[in-house]
């Protein structure tokens, strides 16, 4: 038996490993992703194919990438698939469950309300089984099986260590969307002398890990990509986080133990496909792991609020039910 798990790099990825360890799969495993620092990180040691790029909601991408399930269908013999989306799962999944492959499709924790594009299609697809990780808005269609934020709580903070102060910014590994309006608002509460210094009495150093965003013009010292274990220790011993509102950028900030202030980015201007970002922030926010924020108008209180909390991870979570 060989076991499948394919996602698309971000967010999918980081919940797919997350889960993966939960997931009631026996025999060898496979993993098919995109190349970047983020997956050689998550993914070293195991069994992975590396497949070209696919933008959000890229039918071209899809195509392109169908030849590549045929032919390691062919050569790897899958019996099961797991996929947390988005577009590579729709490359994958329906071809496979053509083939009498078990094809598990599990909905991002980004979708708190309802199912993606990516979730809509699939749930048609005969022999693909769809899951919802929020009980609310199972039905006979979408079963609830658990969640990626089950195994995390909130505790006070141990309290900071002195100079400098910590800080870590991150906007997770997209390209096509920008987010310049959380960089411009972060410089003017971080820069040497600003407000956070003199809040604080404490030089501040910060980590700018800027993704695909642009920042010319802004005196910062620009990080656009970490391998995912760098990050996390970076993360780790940060006083404080702020991170945009990602799926794969909030558990990496949670399972680095910290509590972060969590930015949405918005369709309005033009940040993301839609505005999921805000339900996933107000999901953390109800669970008691996050504070939220608007890029426009973070205040150095809420950055100073971040600092008091720590976060536990639960690794005896229960396992994800499958059907």
């Amino acid at each position: 038996m060989t076991t499948l798990f394919v996602a698309t790099t971000g967010g999918h990825l980081a919940q797919l490993v997350e889960l993966a360890d939960r997931l009631p799969v026996d025999g060898a495993s496979v993993w098919v992703t995109h190349d970047n620092e983020q997956s050689r990180s998550l993914l070293a040691g195991r069994d992975v194919m590396y497949v070209p790029y696919m933008g959000p909601r890229s039918v071209s991408g899809v195509l392109r990438t169908l030849p590549r399930a045929v032919g390691l269908h062919a050569g790897r013999r899958i019996t099961c698939a797991c996929s947390t989306g988005s577009g590579l799962a729709l490359a994958y999944l329906p071809y496979l469950a053509a083939r009498g492959v078990r094809c598990h499709y599990i909905e991002s924790a980004a979708r708190v309300v309802g199912p993606s594009l990516t979730g809509r299609v699939l749930r048609r697809v005969p022999g693909v089984v769809t899951y919802t990780q929020y009980p609310q808005w199972s039905d006979g269609s979408w079963r609830y099986g658990g969640s990626v934020l089950d195994r995390y709580r909130a505790v006070p903070a141990a309290g900071g260590t002195g100079d400098p102060l910590r800080v870590v910014v991150t906007v997770g590994t997209a390209t096509e969307y920008p987010f310049r309006r959380l960089f411009t608002r972060l410089w003017q509460l971080l820069a040497p002398g600003g407000p956070l210094e003199r809040r604080t009495g404490r030089a501040v150093e910060v980590l700018w890990q800027t993704g695909g965003t642009p920042v010319a013009g802004l005196p910062l010292r620009a990080t656009p990509f970490l391998p995912a274990r760098e990050l996390s220790r970076a993360v780790a011993r940060a006083d404080i986080v702020v991170s945009h509102a990602g799926a794969g950028s909030a558990l990496a900030v949670l399972g680095a133990g910290r509590f972060p202030v969590l930015v949405p980015r918005t369709q309005r201007h033009k940040e993301a496909v839609d505005d999921h970002q805000a339900q996933l922030a107000e999901e953390l926010v109800r669970r008691g792991l996050a504070l939220r924020a608007d890029a426009d108008d973070l205040t150095v209180e809420q950055l100073l609020a971040s600092a008091t909390k720590g976060v536990l991870r639960d690794d005896d979570a229960p396992a994800f039910a499958l059907a």
